[in-house]
Order: structure tokens, then C-alpha cells, then sequence
């Protein structure tokens, strides 16, 4: 029997019965990889000879009796966590023998697990692209048409699930990082609540694997079905043991409901910045009519949802303001020179990119402000609804783009181009306020492609969406094989 496009569960409960053997398990997923990665791309760094030891080690394990949530099963991690004795490079040229000397925590806990970690998956330069290609790597391909991206940039991530090359993965989303290469691949990944999940090294080299709290930034499970998500995140869950780990443990509240018809849904699939194609207008509409189907109450429009505008706007400004934190004094300055030239009429995206790009503190502050009050929105919207339904973004995987001028890209809608940042306006919206997202497949565009929608739930409440996503895997279907 193969194995490889098994669930995890389905694997858990295999090596339960002694049907097959992680070191099997191993064996066969290493094969997989041998063969086909060179055409996807996805394992930019193997560690073969330390995942059959860990299998061995698992089978052994097993045969003495013990029990771990993920014991034997195989997985993949995204190159931006540091792993000892392997690189980190999140990418970048001057970092290629960089070798952390610990595992970042989230690692350490798939392998408190009994994960076998089969290696490191690909992403793009500093994370910073809804793409995965850099110089050191090369270019990660999507497994349903290899002409396109897989998304980033946890972009090696979705390949490499998509691909059949491990039941499991971990990526990070600051700007959909998780939910967008779900989209264009075809699996499922969860946005988890700001601050869930600990996040210490996974952090750009070389800097230290310090517990820092993040703005905007989680890390979060890849999988192939909702309910491997939730498997994962219940492993990555918690706080740092260094820090509010020595007071805090972790109880998420239970799912709100458990049956479709129960739950109170709002469909948003219009932004006032930017169009949404038909393809994923499609899979919206879809999972609408499931919901509308099944009894649950399902709304098309509400007062109580933040301004879409305001939210773009503000989550753009944070997102620049912490992705140019670090850029060279002269930069920094020539970027204050332009930003001095806007008009202040121009409330555009551009407008507001620059504006974040040289945000003073001052400035933060008033944003973070502006962010609490969009919160509270949302906890007034989430005692009306149980989770919002809208796009990761607007349209299926598009070709490869490579243009280093990251600000001169296009996207095509429909036919009519559109800035290449403006499609992050939709992730923006569950990251700016902090809030869990799950993206789930939500059939395929007239192209043959994935297309997915994400499910954003009320913060702290992560099993809300995720038993969401399983109850539509069940009624509408879910990962299918790539052709």
C-alpha cells in the first residue's frame, strides 16, 4: 500500500495497529522526495539520515508502549525555523552556512511529539514575497502546474503536502504566509490567534532566538485535511516556557457549534480596494450555498463588520512599518523624502505602504490605537456570528513572476492588472486584529486550479473555524490529488 497521501490520523492509526512501521513510513516518503522534488522544489533541505534514525527510534517507542500525539508520523518545517545542525538561511545569499546551535521551540515540540522530521521546506527571499525562490534554492513550483507559484512564503510547505512528501507541516503567516500557498495548493493551513503559538526561533539569521512577542506575526500547521490541523495545533499551542509559559496554561475555549446548521455565518467576497476574480467569487458562493444548505444562518452583508477600507489601510501601515524596521539610515531617508511629497488627499495603498515605510513611534502608537478600536468591532461582530468567510486572495495561483522590483509587479483579475501588495488586503484582514483564520479548499477554478477561502474566527476561539473547515470537508470535499 502507498502511503503517501494518507492523513496524519490515518497514519496514527496505521502504526497503532502495527500495519506499517515509521521507519516504513520514512523510507517510502524519502523515496517520494528522491524522485519527484526535483521538478516541485519543495525540500530545499534534506535531513534524511536524522529522520530514519528518528523512525527507528519511534518503532522502538511504540513496541515499548508509548504514546505521543505524533509519534512516527513524518513531517516537513519551513526554512525560517532554526533547526541545530541544519541552516537557516530564510533565504538570503550572505546566510547559506548559517547553522543555528538549538531548534526553535516549535520544533522541539514536534519532536517532543514523535515527529520524523524529513527536512526543511523552501520560502522566499526574507520571507518577504507571495512567492518561494531565492538565489541559494532556486524556485518551488506548484504541483497542479509547475509554470505557477505555490504561493509563500510557506510556499515549500504547501508543496510538499500537496506533493504527497510528508503528512504534516509548519509554517508562519504575516501576510498570509500560511493561508495564501493553502489557496494555491490546494491543502489547509490555520492562522492561529496572535500570540497562541510560541514563536522563538524562528527568527532571521543571525540573530539570537530570543522570546519575543511579535506584531502581526504567528506561526501555525499546514495539513491536508481540518482535522490534521487541529492535530497540529494542539502540539504547536502555548506559551513560551520562558516567558509567560512559567504562569499561563493553555484551555481554548471548545468550538462554539458542531453541527453546520448551527453556526452564524457572515460572506464577505467584496473589498472596496480591490476586485474579486470570478474563480474565487466561485468558491465562495460555494461554501456559501453548503452553509445555506445545511440550515445554518448565513449573511450576506452587516453593520457590525469593520471598515474593509480603514482595515487595509491600517494593516498596510503596520505591515511596513516592521518590514523596512531595519533598512540603512540612507534608505530610511530617501523613503521620509517621498513620504514628505504625498499629498494628503492620496489615501491610496501606495500611499499608505510609504507612509508605514517610515512610520515614527509616535506614528505606531496611533495606529495600534486605531487597531484596538477594530478589535472591538470584531468581538461585537463575533456575538452576532460565529466566523466570517472570505478570500485569501483574489484570484487562483498566478505564473512565476521574478521581477526584483517588487512594487513594478502586476496581478491579473479577471483580465485587468492590479498592483501585486493589493492582494494582501484579504489576509490583512484576520491579521491586523490578531484573529484566527483557517483556509480550506474550496473546489477549483475553470483552469483546473485550487481555490480556496479562509474562515476567520473570534480571537482565542481557534477551534471555532477549524471545526468549521472539518464540517465543510465533509460536506463539499476536500484536498484532492494534484493532476
Amino acid at each position: 500500500m502507498e502511503w503517501k497521501f494518507q492523513t496524519a490520523e490515518e497514519l496514527a492509526a496505521a502504526l497503532r495497529a502495527n500495519e506499517v512501521t515509521s521507519a516504513e513510513l520514512t523510507d517510502e516518503a524519502i523515496a517520494r522526495i528522491e524522485r519527484d522534488n526535483k521538478v516541485i522544489n519543495a525540500i530545499c533541505v534534506p535531513d534524511f539520515e536524522r529522520a530514519r534514525a528518528a523512525a527507528r527510534g519511534a518503532d522502538q517507542e511504540r513496541a515499548r508502549g508509548e504514546v505521543r500525539p505524533l509519534l512516527g508520523i513524518p513531517v516537513t518545517v519551513k526554512d525560517s525555523y532554526n533547526m541545530a545542525g541544519l541552516p537557516t538561511t530564510w533565504g538570503m545569499p550572505q546566510h547559506r552556512d548559517y547553522v543555528p546551535a538549538e531548534d526553535a521551540v516549535q520544533v522541539s515540540r514536534l519532536k517532543a511529539a514523535g515527529a520524523v522530521v524529513l527536512g526543511k521546506t523552501n520560502v522566499p527571499l526574507g520571507l518577504q514575497d507571495i512567492q518561494s525562490f531565492n538565489e541559494i534554492y532556486g524556485t518551488t513550483n506548484n504541483p497542479w502546474d509547475h509554470a505557477r507559484t505555490p504561493g509563500g512564503s510557506s510556499g515549500g510547505s504547501a508543496a510538499a503536502l500537496a506533493s504527497g512528501f510528508c503528512a504534516l507541516s509548519i509554517g508562519s503567516d504575516l501576510a498570509g504566509s500560511l493561508r495564501t500557498p493553502a489557496h494555491f495548493c490546494g491543502i489547509y493551513a490555520h492562522k492561529p490567534t496572535l500570540g497562541l503559538a510560541a514563536t522563538r526561533g524562528m527568527v532571521a539569521p543571525p540573530a539570537p532566538p530570543l522570546p519575543v512577542d511579535l506584531d502581526l506575526a504567528v506561526v501555525g500547521p499546514m495539513a491536508r485535511t481540518a482535522r490534521d490541523l487541529t492535530l497540529l495545533l494542539d502540539v504547536m499551542a502555548g506559551p513560551d516556557p520562558l516567558t509567560l509559559g512559567k504562569a499561563h496554561d493553555l484551555t481554548l475555549p471548545p468550538a462554539r457549534h458542531e453541527r453546520l446548521g448551527d453556526f452564524r455565518v457572515l460572506v464577505v467576497d467584496e473589498h472596496p480596494l480591490i476586485p474579486t476574480g470570478s474563480a474565487v467569487r466561485a468558491g465562495v458562493n460555494r461554501v456559501a450555498d453548503a452553509l445555506s444548505d445545511d440550515g445554518a444562518h448565513v449573511e450576506r452583508h452587516s453593520p457590525l463588520l469593520p471598515d474593509l477600507a480603514e482595515a487595509a489601510t491600517l494593516y498596510t501601515k503596520l505591515l511596513f512599518s516592521g518590514s523596512v524596521a531595519r533598512f540603512p539610515v540612507e534608505a530610511y531617508e530617501q523613503l521620509r523624502t517621498r513620504a514628505a511629497g504625498l499629498s494628503a488627499d492620496d489615501q491610496s495603498l501606495d500611499a499608505a505602504r510609504l507612509r508605514g515605510m517610515v512610520f515614527s513611534h509616535r506614528d505606531w502608537i496611533e495606529a495600534n490605537n486605531h487597531r484596538e478600536l477594530h478589535r472591538h468591532g470584531w468581538r461585537q461582530l463575533f456575538a452576532e456570528f460565529d466566523a466570517v468567510v472570505c478570500p485569501i486572495t483574489p484570484t487562483p495561483a498566478f505564473p512565476h513572476d521574478h521581477n526584483p522590483d517588487l512594487l513594478e509587479r502586476r496581478i491579473d483579475i479577471d483580465g485587468v492588472l492590479y498592483t501585486y501588495f493589493d492582494q494582501l488586503v484579504w489576509a490583512g484582514l484576520a491579521t491586523m486584529p490578531g484573529l484566527p483564520a483557517t483556509a480550506i479548499p474550496a473546489g477549483r477554478s475553470s483552469a483546473g486550479l485550487p481555490v480556496g477561502v479562509q474562515l476567520i474566527g473570534p480571537m482565542f476561539e481557534d477551534r471555532t473555524p477549524l471545526r468549521l473547515a472539518e464540517l465543510l470537508e465533509q460536506k463539499i470535499g476536500g484536498f484532492q490529488v494534484p493532476t
